[in-house]
């Protein structure tokens, strides 16, 4: 997230963070170059105008070192100019503002999505499919080696958010924060039996999991080498 106004950049990580991204903050155009150079980000998003070096220079620069991260310009509201040149200079979309975090976020799953780092055939039929797991968004369904079993909302929602990033870290606190769909002010640990339940049920072996792992010290994941 490059962009110089402390304000914007505060609340769009802070809302990013809270549906599960990591997110990198730079205040100004170097600091972002150099982000973007040293990071394996999947989106950065840059805003036009800032001090140092503009959003149009940092995304000029990175495409001449071959970073092809996918880019969305944050442009003010009826300045075609800043959007178009933003777009020939390499950017993959623009987000006009003033803007909410959740149309921010439709457009970077849009981007994720060209870019292949969500697959386009998940998101069409509203299915995740990882491993022998299959989780159906509109038939709110689970399938384990295409046997249904049955999920609480919670437990649903957390291994939907985890199965949408495998190979994510998620804090127990942000895990929370997602289930509840707000901040949850409460005991961190009070995910852990929900966590428990779900690996009762789709796991082969719940004292060994395959699919829902623990990070020591942080929190779960997903695992990405299914």
């Amino acid at each position: 997230m490059v962009e110089d106004d402390a304000t914007i950049r505060y609340l769009v990580s802070e809302y990013f963070r809270r549906v599960g991204y990591e997110v990198i903050e730079a205040p100004d155009g170097e600091a972002g170059y150099r982000s973007g150079l040293e990071k394996r980000a999947d989106v950065i998003i840059l805003d036009v105008m800032m001090p140092k070096m503009d959003g149009f220079e940092v995304c000029r620069n990175l495409r001449q070192q071959n970073v092809t991260t996918p880019i969305i310009f944050l442009t003010h509201k009826g300045d075609e100019r800043h959007a178009v040149a933003g777009l020939e200079g390499g950017a993959d979309d623009y987000m006009p503002k003033p803007f909410s975090p959740r149309e921010l976020e439709a457009r970077v799953k849009s981007v994720m999505r060209r870019s292949g780092i969500i697959k386009v055939d998940d998101v069409a039929t509203g299915k995740i499919m990882r491993g022998g797991l299959t989780l159906d968004r509109d038939s709110y369904s689970v399938l384990v080696n295409d046997h249904t079993v049955e999920m609480t909302p919670i437990e649903f929602k957390i291994l939907e958010l985890l199965m949408s990033h495998p190979g994510k870290a998620f804090s127990r606190e942000a895990l929370l924060d997602q289930v509840w769909g707000t901040s949850y002010e409460g005991y961190e640990r009070n995910i852990d039996p929900h966590v428990m339940r779900l690996r009762s049920k789709v796991e082969p072996d719940a004292a060994n999991p395959t699919y829902v792992l623990t990070v020591w010290g942080v929190g779960y994941k997903f695992n990405d080498k299914i």
